[in-house]
This record gives structure tokens, sequence and C-alpha cells, in this order.
């Protein structure tokens, strides 16, 4: 077998290996964007634990069917950037979102998220999701209130009571 064969099959092997290992996968077109710009989006998505790799479409497409994820191959057209994320499922879809919001030459156009090949929409969906302590916040908040509303009343009955006992 020739040398590029065999240099072909270590990078679809790579492919495959962080395929199966990434959490979520997000797949966009860089196209119009500037030497500047995509540094600037390489240090956003490092900052988040997320590596961005410019790959070939045909070798992400066979190593995306070896790993059962064929129906990404339809998001694999023209010059794609290939976000992986290992540990944090949101972080590539709201870094590369932000991103495109505020340069509109990126465009999102798929991904996998836990195993599941997305479109746009759910990849604009984890996006825009709160980040972990948005939700914890929210979940102390629901967990608090049935308390806080014990309070008050018992306080309103309190109160009531001491304004009968002071005009007597």
């Amino acid at each position: 077998m020739s040398k590029a064969v065999e240099q072909k099959k270590l990078v679809v092997a790579d492919i495959v290996s962080k395929l199966e290992r990434s959490k979520t996968t997000v797949v966009a077109d860089y196209r119009g964007l500037t030497v500047k710009q995509t540094n600037e989006l390489r240090k956003e998505l490092r900052e988040a634990g997320v590596e961005l790799q410019v790959l070939k479409n045909t070798m992400t497409r066979r190593a995306s069917e070896q790993v059962g994820l064929s129906e990404l191959g339809e998001y694999l057209t023209g010059p794609s950037a290939v976000a992986f994320s290992y540990d944090d499922v949101v972080a590539p879809a709201r870094v590369l979102h932000k991103f495109a919001k505020d340069n509109k030459a990126l465009e999102i156009k798929g991904g996998v998220v836990e195993g599941k090949v997305v479109g746009l929409e759910d990849i604009q969906a984890l996006a825009e999701l709160p980040s972990r302590e948005g939700l914890l916040s929210m979940l102390l908040s629901v967990m608090q209130a049935p308390v806080r509303n014990f309070a008050l009343a018992v306080k309103a009955v309190a109160d009531k009571d001491g304004e009968a006992t002071t005009e007597a």
C-alpha cells in the first residue's frame, strides 16, 4: 500500500477516535473568516476546552460512517471546521453560536450531541441553554419558593394576630 493511503487511514482513525470520545461535535463553515478572526475563534474554543480542526470532508465522512454516524455526512459539504468537546456538552455550541452572531461569515451546519446527529436548530437550542451555575441557581430558587411562601404566610398571620391583640 502506498504511503499516502496509509497516512489517510491514520487520519481517519484519528477522527474516529475523536468522534468516539467527544460528547459534542459541531461542524461549521468557516469561509470568509479572516486569519485574525480564525485565531480568535480558536483561542475562545481552546479556553472552553474545545478542539477545533479543519478536516477533509471525505475523511470525516468515512470516520463518521465507521462510528455509526453516517447522517453527519449531509453536513460535510464545502469547507468544514469541526469542533470536538470531550468534557462539556454545551461549550462548542455556545462558543460557536456566540462567535457566529458577531461574525456572520461563520455558519454552523450541524453536529453530534452525545451520539446523536443533530441539525442547526438543535445546536442553537443547546447554545442558548443557561450555564450549569445558572441552572443550579434556578433549581435552588424553585426549591426555596415553598418555604419562603410558607414563612410569609406565617408572618402575615402573626402580624394579623398582633394587630388584633393591640386593638383589644
